[in-house]
């Protein structure tokens, strides 16, 4: 999750917090990737010449990595190309190996790079004997040809400024803020702005199995990778081969419903969290339970209105004091940081920590003032070209969406709707998915939903598992985003059972 987006939903952590049937037979015809050197690709006749590349490996550290060529433009497969960064792990049982596994951390606009070396890290021993683990930052994204938007101060301007959109002067003066920074970035990055929508990034992913040497895509996608996913089901389901989806989107649900739900999910994080910190001694929320929330809500009101100081004098306003929070309810782990805010809040005055944790959601250095990566950006043009036409907000239309995020979460619901989101973005994706009928053909997929999932909340993945013909519904009955990797060992012996013996978890199966 990132900023408030009425029309693209934030759907992943900033941080390193992780992303019936059978699939693929264990005797299917794989062809082995190359161990080294240079290697080509399975392209064919009347496929685009990236498909047929060579791609030349390096050691980078534990893992390998190389630079691949990727249309700029789908619509134009033979045209100019943009660099894709990729890396991998070897499978540690070369004899074997399956095949590769792609991995997507989400966002949109989380590194894949920075994810390989976590999640070997964490995987399970027969996992990584069995595959080549493939990390890569999806096109405008970090080492790939990355997307650029302005400075530090552009981009704090933009996110972090608290909006009060009451007026059709104030609405005006957003949309417009929206078409300057999406021009701005257009200035920067040249037609790269304009196509690095979703579709085209699973596109990408059907040149890295092709040129991984792999007849079929294995795949591991988390939150908004698991959209990524999809959208590569709907659109090569002949080539996928054993697919995981953890902290499922339903991406084909209607703008209001994606932000309900979002807002819903993060206002029962916050009970939950409430009820733990008072069963602390030292708790600084009071009174019963409403009564605590009411305290967070009137935190996150005076930082809008009024702003708060942290220890070195920098302001945290509304939107600063929210990302704070909301980084906290990935995991139940995070927690004490919460309380320990609130602690500093109330007693203090100030709210350094919240300051500081709002620079880990960002991925922006709090000591220097520097964003450490393009996540931010990257998130918002991804999302924009995925979401579509955007109604115009009007005064009496924005009012009705607050009305209705205010009902969803009475703590945070101003905040989803202080942007106007995507209106004014001048450009939308020319290969939308919107629908999974096509995926119907693709090879059965596991779907993983937790239960008090707050960025991708479970119902998502209940409605996306129903889309998917023949797909498998794993429940991870627990708090925070995802599953794999940050729950127990129910959820990863069924991952790792299904991905490397093809055994897909009994249907219905609650971890």
């Amino acid at each position: 999750m990132r900023r408030p987006l009425t029309a693209v939903i934030a759907l992943a952590a900033a941080s390193s917090l992780l992303v019936g049937c059978t699939a693929t037979e264990d005797d299917a015809p794989i062809t082995p990737a190359p161990t080294s050197g240079s290697t080509s690709g399975t392209g064919e006749a009347g496929e685009p010449a990236v498909y047929s590349q060579e791609v030349s490996w390096e050691e980078c550290g534990e893992l390998e990595c190389a630079t691949i060529q990727v249309p700029l433009d789908w619509e134009d497969p033979d045209g100019e190309t943009v660099d894709l960064a990729i890396n991998r792990a070897r499978a540690t049982d070369q004899d074997a190996r399956i095949g590769s596994l792609v991995i997507n951390p989400g966002g949109p606009g989380g590194s894949g790079l920075d994810l390989t070396e976590s999640f070997v890290a964490m995987a399970g021993e027969d996992l990584l004997a069995a595959y080549d683990v493939v990390g890569f930052d999806p096109r405008g994204v970090g080492e790939s040809s990355p997307l650029a938007c302005g400075d530090a101060d552009v981009i704090d301007a933009y996110y972090l400024t608290d909006l009060t959109l009451d007026t059709d002067a104030a609405i005006a003066d957003a949309r417009q803020a929206n078409v300057d920074f999406a021009e701005g970035c257009r200035e920067q990055s040249g037609p790269l702005v304009e196509n690095v929508d979703t579709s085209s990034a699973a596109r990408d992913m059907d040149v890295i199995r092709a040129l991984m040497g792999d007849s079929e895509l294995h795949y591991l996608g988390y939150s908004y990778g698991t959209q990524l996913g999809a959208t590569y089901a709907e659109l090569y389901p002949e080539n996928v081969g054993r697919m995981v989806l953890d902290g499922a989107v339903d991406f084909t649900l209607p703008m209001e419903e994606q932000a309900a739900g979002q807002a819903r999910g993060f206002e029962g994080s916050l009970m939950n969290f409430i009820d733990w910190c008072q069963e602390q001694a030292d708790c600084p929320l009071t009174g019963d339970r409403e009564a605590a929330r009411q305290q967070v809500e009137d935190i996150t009101l005076q930082a809008r209105d009024q702003g708060y100081e942290s220890l070195d004098g920098d302001p945290v306003n509304g939107n600063i004091m929210v990302y704070g929070m909301v980084i906290t309810m990935y995991d139940e782990g995070s927690w004490p940081y919460l309380q320990a805010g609130l602690d500093e809040v109330i007693n203090r005055g100030t709210a350094d920590i919240f300051y500081q944790l709002a620079g880990f959601y960002l991925d922006k250095d709090p000591s220097t003032g520097e964003y450490l990566s393009n996540s931010q950006w990257a998130f918002t043009a991804i999302g924009c070209l995925d979401g579509g036409t955007v109604e115009p907000f009007t005064v009496d239309s924005l009012d009705a969406f607050r009305t209705q995020m205010e009902e969803a979460s009475p703590t945070f619901g101003w905040w989803f709707a202080s942007s106007l989101g995507c209106d004014g973005w001048p450009w939308q994706g020319s290969e939308r998915v919107t629908s999974l009928d096509a995926a119907d053909g693709a090879a059965p997929i596991l779907v993983i939903g937790t239960t008090q999932d707050p960025a991708t909340p479970y119902a998502w993945a209940e409605s996306l598992s129903e889309q998917l013909a023949g797909s498998t519904l794993l429940t991870y009955e627990g708090e925070g985003h995802t599953a794999y990797g940050r729950s127990n060992s129910c959820v990863i012996d069924a991952v790792d059972g299904y991905l490397v013996d093809g055994e897909m978890p009994v249907s219905g199966l609650r971890c």
